[in-house]
Formats: structure tokens, sequence, C-alpha cells
């Protein structure tokens, strides 16, 4: 598990989070395709917190693509780096899971995060931030639909409708099970949306939500735990559960 503190000029205001949403999402790439489902690694990211005590756990968990078999996964906690602001969600997850992708072993391919890219109201959600900081393809693979409104898809898996601000489409909701609620798919960063909801098929087997996601909000949850315990009064330093910077 790798501890994070909150880096050095990160934003601490409300406005100064905005201005650097406002920079970085000029430099979102949305003409490329993204890998093929099916092929290469895929890296689901997901994070948990304790407001209570003030602690953020992120895991990374690389599967094979073909096979959905696990081949790396890596944490990281750390201190909450920004207050709950609806719109501005990722500048309190962003430090953790950039850590926990660069603790993995392994190159990460495409990174699905359990939350939004475009699909969000200032055209840059988690998926977005994060594919912009590191370069990767990224997509959003969200439990609900934020503040979008949508037609219900149709009942067969793979069913799909647009995800929409007003005219605007920002994503959409894809039926992963037959009859079952659907999930919500944006694009974040050099993914073209039918192959975001590709990959996110995939990704679907068995359950309503990726694989990825599933294995990370597993594996983010146990992270936490473990700093929780760590940092509880009268436990002793380095008996296997480290204490957060």
């Amino acid at each position: 598990m790798t501890t994070v503190g909150i880096p050095a000029g990160w934003p601490a205001t409300e406005e100064r989070a905005r201005a650097v949403q406002d920079e970085l999402r000029e430099r979102v790439v949305l003409g490329e395709p993204g890998p093929p489902p099916g092929t290469g690694r895929v890296t689901g990211v997901d994070v948990a917190y304790d407001d209570e005590r003030d602690l953020v756990a992120a895991a990374a968990v690389v599967l094979d693509a073909a096979t959905l078999d696990v081949v790396a996964e890596a944490t990281a906690v750390g201190r909450i780096s920004f207050p709950y602001v609806p719109g501005l969600l990722a500048f309190r997850e962003i430090p953790a899971v950039l850590a926990a992708l660069e603790a993995l072993p392994c190159p990460p391919g495409l990174v699905v995060c359990d939350g939004y890219g475009l699909a969000h109201p200032r055209r840059f959600g988690l998926a977005s931030h994060l594919g912009v900081l590191t370069g990767l393809p990224t997509i959003g693979v969200a439990k609900n639909p934020f503040t979008f409104t949508h037609d219900d898809p149709d009942a067969p898996r793979g069913s799909t409708s647009p995800l929409l601000d007003g005219s605007e489409e920002v994503g959409r909701a894809l039926r992963t099970r037959d009859g079952v609620k659907p999930v919500f798919v944006s694009v974040g960063h050099r993914v073209s949306l039918a192959n975001a909801c590709a990959h996110t098929l995939a990704l679907t087997p068995r359950y309503r939500l990726p694989e990825t996601t599933r294995r990370a909000d597993a594996l983010c949850r146990g992270a936490l735990r473990e700093a929780a315990r760590a940092n509880e009064p009268g436990v002793p330093a380095g008996r296997g559960r480290p204490g957060v910077v």
C-alpha cells in the first residue's frame, strides 16, 4: 500500500479548482477510437472515503482484457485533498488514484473509472481529468445519470439510449444485463463513445457493473479498513499496517 500526501499547490478553493478544470479541459482528446475491446490490458480505479477520519483509499486493478483475469493491483491511501463539492469530486480523488496507478508494476492500458468523463456539468469529470493528467485512454462508467436525462434503453443486453444535456449527447445509457437497470457510459480521453460502450459490454459478462469496477471497489474498501485500523489510537506503527501521511 502506498501512502500519499496532498500535492503541493493542489487547489484549495472552488474558484481555483474550476480554473484548473477550465485549463485542463482544453487538452481532452476526442478524435481517437481507443484500443479495441478484448485486447491488451484494462484497469479499473475506484476510491473509498472515511470522512470521519479524513482518509481516502484508491485502488487500481489491472485485468487481462481477453480473459478478465487479474494481472496486477495496487492501492494508495492518504488524506482527503478537497472538500465535498458536486462537480469537483475529482479533486478529492485524483492524488490517491494517481499514486495507485503509479504503484502498478505494469502499464495499465485503458482505464475505467467508476464515474463520469464528458457526462459532467463542466464536461470534465474524473475520467477526463485522469486521462489528461496521465495521457492514458480513459472512460467513465457510472451507476446513475447524474443530472442528465435519457430514455430507458430497450430490455436486451447491449441496448443503448443517448444521455442528454438538452440536445447534446454527453454519454449513453447502456443495458449490460437483460432487463436490468442500465449503466451510464461517457468518454474520458482518447476513446470514442461507441468504443467506450463496447469495452463496457466486454467487461460485464455476468454482472451489471464492469469487472474492473467490482474488483477495484472491493480492493479500495479493504485498503480503507486497513488504513483506518492503522490510524486508531494505541495501534503501534510498523506492524504491517502503515499509517497515513
